[in-house]
């Protein structure tokens, strides 16, 4: 039988952690949509009427906005990379995503993790709340892998796949 995906069933979880992983849930954001970017091989051959094109790769990003809330450790690295105007590995957030549709045998969902380099937007653009907006660049391929979420639903432990896939 059919089921429509909500949004809430693609969660998002950041690293925060220093010495350790430590995932914690991407909460109050209003925007975390994603843009694939597929990067494309265009071509006319000269015996053909039409033109043939390949994907050859991706640059994904995924645009980001949310409301500031104090004790949010998500949003004071996000913040501190905005308002220190954090470069290059300072600027680097690890960003793991659960599809909460697909249950993996056993225990937990399917998920992918990847690097992200923060690009900073705008902050302060709405007079109800204090917001930060930008977008999450790739920063390489993703791994795929399986996510246990904890039960209060606030934090993910994430374990790569072992076979290729």
């Amino acid at each position: 039988m059919e089921k429509l995906v909500k949004r809430s069933d693609k969660i998002a979880f950041m690293n925060v952690g220093v010495d350790t992983e430590d995932f914690q849930r991407m909460r109050k954001f209003t925007d975390i949509s994603t843009s694939k970017n597929s990067k494309e091989y265009n071509r006319q051959y000269v015996d053909e009427e039409g033109e043939d094109n390949d994907v050859i790769g991706y640059s994904e990003e995924k645009s980001f906005a949310f409301d500031q809330y104090t004790e949010n450790k998500v949003h004071e690295k996000i913040a501190k990379i905005a308002d220190d105007e954090l470069t290059g590995d300072e600027a680097v957030v690890e960003v793991l995503v659960v599809d909460k549709t697909k249950a993996v045998e056993g225990k937990g969902f399917e998920a992918r993790l990847r690097k992200y380099a923060v690009v900073a937007d705008g902050d302060g653009s709405s007079p109800e709340a204090y917001t930060y907006s930008g977008s999450l660049k790739a920063k390489g391929q993703f791994t795929k892998g399986t996510a246990v979420i904890s039960d209060d639903g606030k934090t993910a432990t994430f374990t790569p796949s072992t076979n290729a896939e």
